[in-house]
């Protein structure tokens, strides 16, 4: 098979010369594992730090993924806001299981997260929502997003519309736009090392209540 490539992909490769993680030194908890690590993400200036790729597989038993962006945090998981007709939520709410992956480059980390989903509560969506921008507000209702749409025209007339239509006024949440909580049961900590001896910590319980106890273990890299 010919390579279409100017580059060469098979040689690209990097040394990674950081510090590693053992679990002696790591949290009991991953939800504060993972507080630590995407704080030094943010102070070491790592572009959107909280982007991270979603993961999941449609009622049809098709896989598929895409990055969005973490808007909250605490012991119950992992919060996300999307349109509730997109194909990812209708992807998420067919299965009821989602993967986050994290990736910091420059810090050479990654974390992966597998979970279960469900919607926030309305008053969490509200609450972000009336954080958001006034733009993306509006966008959100002019937005029948995963949807064939016949020109950029076409959306940018229909944004209009709903600019006009919220003039002086609060926009509210749209009934079809909010939250996702990815409420975790595996959570790995991958940190580069030289040589390809990466660090690998997995925490992992039976449910996602939050008195359910955390295991720890090491993999092989």
């Amino acid at each position: 098979m010919a390579n279409h490539s100017k580059n060469d992909l098979a040689s690209l490769r990097s040394e990674y010369e950081n510090a590693g993680i053992d679990i002696v030194d790591a949290e009991k908890c991953p939800i504060v594992q993972f507080q630590g690590w995407i704080d030094q993400a943010i102070e070491a200036n790592v572009y959107e730090p909280n982007a991270m790729t979603l993961g999941a597989v449609d009622s049809d038993g098709w896989p598929s993924s895409r990055v969005v962006l973490l808007k909250g945090l605490d012991e119950r998981g992992f919060v996300f806001y999307t349109n509730y007709e997109s194909d990812k939520a209708k992807s998420l709410e067919s299965t009821g299981r989602a993967t986050l992956t994290f990736l910091w480059g420059d810090l050479h980390r990654q974390v992966r997260v597998v979970g279960e989903v469900s919607r926030t509560e309305e008053s969490l969506s509200d609450e972000y929502f009336a954080s958001r921008p006034r733009g993306s507000q509006i966008g959100a209702w002019a937005s029948l997003q995963s949807r064939e749409v016949a020109s950029r025209a076409d959306l940018e007339r229909t944004w209009s519309e709903y600019e006009a239509k919220f003039e002086g006024s609060d926009v509210p949440r749209p009934p079809h736009w909010g939250g996702f909580r990815i409420a975790p049961l595996r959570i790995e900590f991958w940190q580069g090392r030289r040589n390809r001896m990466h660090d690998r910590i997995v925490y992992t319980r039976d449910s996602i209540d939050v008195a359910s106890p955390w295991r720890i273990c090491r993999l092989q890299p």
